[in-house]
């Protein structure tokens, strides 16, 4: 009998460690999160040009249904990505926030609410990290003190491609701050809005080559994302023009040609990236991970 109990105790343990092991090689070694601040749905659905985005879109899974968090703005929707919760935990409530309006349910060692680049910084003590924006809105979004190289400049892309084949980061973050500027200057799908949209695809042309020439495609996950829509020459408000996001994932083990029919808030692209980074989200945290998008 005793024998007969070691036996099934030793296949119960070989066949954990077997499903753990599978589990953990399915994941990438890096994670590219490329945001487009202001990027809407309805772009894209109204053939926006951007040759790129779609073909990682049909090579990839995607969705142009995500919501972002109440209101439709910059801040509180970037912060909600990044913090995998809505403001009502985070404390960042407007589109400008620079601090939490209201008290961060809890905080980290560094006095931020707990948020991905932390998170991973927690993990992995020796893990490169970036992040690279060109609205400097963006720089009070982030645990500042967990990531390797911050950078606010209006050459992302170019900033971002040097980055990536010289140090092939973890984690990285590049966030475009077009096409949100045109829409308020020119309006949402405005001619001018479309045309920037194509500017901003030769941008993301740039990040990915970047990504292949550095020969970590194979090991990367990509997501492609935005804060919100707009509508008109605004966005902050309620209709589905402002609420309705972007969102595509393309890389290792992402299902091909697959549209996510799986709900999803804007908290939950924090989620997804814990996943994929094998770290366990905090209690606090209200985001899921996009778990259909991946075989």
């Amino acid at each position: 009998v005793k024998t007969i109990q070691i036996l099934l105790i030793g296949s119960l343990c070989s066949c954990s460690f077997s499903k753990e092991q599978t589990h953990t090689e399915k994941l990438p070694k890096h994670v590219f999160l490329i945001g487009f601040d202001g990027l809407s749905a309805s772009s894209i659905n109204n053939n926006a040009e951007m040759p790129v985005f779609r073909k990682l879109m049909q090579e990839g899974s995607y969705s142009m249904k995500g919501r972002s968090v109440l209101p439709s703005s910059s801040a509180i929707n970037w912060a909600s990505m990044f913090m995998g919760a809505g403001s009502e935990l985070h404390g960042y409530t407007t589109w400008g926030s620079q601090v939490p309006e209201l008290p961060s349910r809890v905080v980290n060692a560094d006095n931020r609410f707990p948020n991905i680049f932390g998170l991973c910084r927690e993990k992995y003590p020796e893990a490169e990290i970036g992040y690279l924006f060109e609205w400097k809105g963006m720089n009070y979004l982030v645990d500042t003190l967990a990531i390797n190289y911050r950078v606010h400049t209006p050459a992302c892309a170019e900033a971002a491609a040097r980055y990536i084949r010289d140090k092939k980061p973890m984690l990285c973050g590049v966030i475009f701050a077009e096409p949100d500027e045109t829409g308020h200057a020119k309006g949402w799908e405005s001619p001018e809005y479309m045309e920037k949209v194509k500017e901003v695809d030769a941008g993301l042309a740039k990040v990915i080559a970047a990504i292949e020439d550095a020969g970590i495609m194979d090991e990367s996950v990509i997501i492609l994302t935005s804060d919100h829509g707009g509508i008109n020459k605004g966005h902050g408000g309620k209709t589905m023009a402002e609420m309705e996001r972007v969102l595509v994932l393309y890389g290792k083990n992402v299902k091909k040609g697959f549209e996510i029919q799986d709900s999803h808030v804007v908290y939950d692209i924090g989620a997804t990236m814990a996943y994929l980074l094998d770290i366990t989200q905090p209690q606090v945290w209200t985001g899921r991970p996009i778990i259909s998008a991946f075989d």
